[in-house]
């Protein structure tokens, strides 16, 4: 099928994620909020239907090839880095990098997603206090549909001269088995440490 005969609301969904990937990329909006705001943007009704996620993704892939390719893995590189020293930090609550910052889509005004699988749910925030951590406390929709506690620290990202968000979300132990299945594209959605230190070998490749 070529393009000009796709269903109009196909066509739509495709200008919707083109956009809100250009927010993503330039503006460092997380996927739903951009695709709200890529909707009024264009003047289209609030009902309008939206691209999933993974549209947004490969959109996200297609304008960093197109805009980003000679600053983007050197920024995502600098992301990681930050993402390996907070997950040694916070080694002993089994710490897996998840979001753009693990998938490879990155740039420097992306938040970095870490979480965390307790035996004590509260035993993360008692450690991040011990060592005189600056921290916010949110609730938030964790990957299991439910609701959990993220721990929202600014970290200095010294290569990017940016401060970066860094985001512990905190799961029970026992979420960990559930965490593990991949994806609706058949990705291993998260990776613990030494999954993410393999990420920054030589050839550095994206899961």
């Amino acid at each position: 099928m070529q393009a000009m005969d796709l269903p109009p609301s196909h066509s739509l969904k495709n200008e919707i994620a083109a956009a809100a990937a250009a927010m993503v990329v330039e503006q460092g909006l997380e996927y739903g909020p951009a695709k709200r705001r890529a909707v009024k943007q264009m003047g289209l009704p609030s009902p309008t239907a939206l691209p999933d996620n993974d549209e947004v993704e490969e959109s996200v892939r297609e304008y960093i090839a197109l805009f980003c390719a000679d600053t983007q893995p050197a920024e995502l590189a600098a992301l990681r880095e930050l993402a390996l020293v907070w997950m040694r930090r916070m080694a002993a609550f089994r710490p897996f990098l998840g979001g753009a910052v693990w998938h490879g889509t990155a740039t420097r005004l992306s938040d970095i997603y870490i979480q965390l699988f307790c035996d004590d749910p509260k035993s993360a925030e008692i450690a991040l206090i011990e060592h005189n951590v600056d921290y916010e406390p949110r609730t938030v929709t964790g990957f299991t549909g439910g609701s959990v506690e993220a721990l929202s620290i600014r970290s200095v990202c010294k290569p990017l001269h940016e401060t970066v968000g860094v985001h512990l979300m905190v799961y029970d132990h026992d979420d960990l088995r559930g965490a593990l299945r991949p994806d609706a594209k058949g990705r291993t959605p998260r990776g613990d440490l030494a999954a993410v230190e393999q990420l920054l070998g030589p050839s550095q490749p994206n899961p």
